[in-house]
């Protein structure tokens, strides 16, 4: 009789292990590219980063940001607004042209960049018409 140099491993345990093996890749694989929950802007220094990562040099003197922080519209002292919006897990910002346009509806201001690869943005903002009178006044500078 010959004498088993390896023991038997039990078919669950393998696929157990196996199983295992993939979860921890597949969690390693999402962390590598930078896979997980959307970011918000919690406050003034958040959007502020965001809008100096969209925006070289973009040094805003007024801030509104969005009540559930998945945007924000920031203008500077020459008048130019950026307007920031959740992209995947990051913010992607863009500086509003004459071009856009902007309205409230029930309450929340909806910005249309003009730019159809942006999109528009709806943001929930305590006081809405501020924002919607800067970038009327777009049009005219």
């Amino acid at each position: 009789m010959p004498i088993r140099a390896a023991m038997e491993i039990p078919p669950a345990l393998l696929q157990f292990v196996g199983s295992l093996a993939a979860i921890v890749a597949l969690a390693a694989l999402a962390w590598w590219l930078k896979l997980g929950p959307a970011r918000r802007l919690e406050n003034d220094a958040d959007a502020r980063r965001e809008a100096s990562e969209a925006v070289d040099g973009f040094e805003p003197v007024e801030i509104a940001i969005d009540r559930e922080g998945r945007a924000g519209l920031l203008r500077d002292a020459g008048g130019q607004i950026l307007l920031l919006r959740q992209h995947g897990t990051h913010f992607a910002g863009r500086v509003l042209t004459p071009a856009a346009s902007a309205r409230i509806d029930t309450g929340a201001l909806v910005v249309d960049t003009a730019e159809k690869r942006y999109g528009g943005v709806r943001l929930e903002l305590d006081d809405p018409s501020v924002w919607l009178q800067h970038i009327e006044s777009l049009k005219t500078h």
